[in-house]
């Protein structure tokens, strides 16, 4: 199947509705990446048609949960999943940053040719980051454990925004963790049912709360 194909029956199975001129994009995106992925060590995943199943549709289930205006994509990588969301919701402004300075410029290089406005690409430590503004939502996909990565991003969320964390398999040893050392606690976490990939994928949300007694 092509990889048109695969995401088309994908978006299908998932229940969402993405036109075709967004998937397109979403396409192209995947095309960006195989070109630097020829010289640069941006992913591990070379495979055109399980790059669809592994970047884009993995992105793309977490669709359905974002309610908000601004979005943080922390240790973004090659932009996953900020890159796929800011493509599909485009009145959803999408800050995306990695300390790679690699993918930094590929992922700058995706929002010039490919036209993204609501996307905007940072190079650096999040926990670097002045706090000049805050966003509703703030998410990863694979930056860190569940503490580590509320303690390095608290300053950047909003105080009604909550995190959410993209994880494999159920995640119960660091929300544990996480509630003794930080103070905060899931108000649940859901099952993400990735069209064409047999694996566990879950999304813990985590409402912001204020500093409370940590261990950090």
């Amino acid at each position: 199947m092509s990889q048109q194909a695969i995401l088309q029956q994908g978006i299908l199975e998932a229940n969402l509705q993405i036109s075709e001129e967004t998937q397109q994009k979403l396409i192209d995106y995947l095309a960006l990446m195989q070109k630097w992925n020829k010289v640069h060590n941006l992913t591990a995943v070379r495979d055109a048609e399980e790059m669809v199943t592994l970047h884009l549709l993995d992105s793309l289930v977490v669709l359905p949960h974002i309610d908000a205006k601004h979005l943080l994509d922390v240790g973004t990588g090659a932009g996953l999943p900020g890159i796929p969301l800011a493509i599909c919701l485009p009145e959803l402004q999408v800050v995306v940053i990695d300390s790679n300075s690699k993918k930094v410029s590929f992922m700058r290089q995706v929002k010039a040719e490919l036209g993204i406005a609501n996307l905007e690409v940072l190079g650096g430590r999040v926990e670097e980051i002045l706090p000049t503004r805050d966003f509703e939502i703030i998410i990863s996909r694979a930056f860190s454990d569940l503490t580590l990565f509320i303690s390095l991003t608290r300053h950047l969320l909003n105080v009604k925004g909550q995190w959410l964390a993209m994880k494999g398999v159920y995640p119960e040893v660091e929300l544990a963790d996480l509630v003794n050392k930080t103070g905060v606690t899931a108000s649940k976490v859901e099952v993400l049912k990735v069209p064409g990939l047999d694996a566990q994928r879950h999304l813990a949300f985590l409402p912001y709360q204020p500093v409370g007694n940590t261990t950090l």
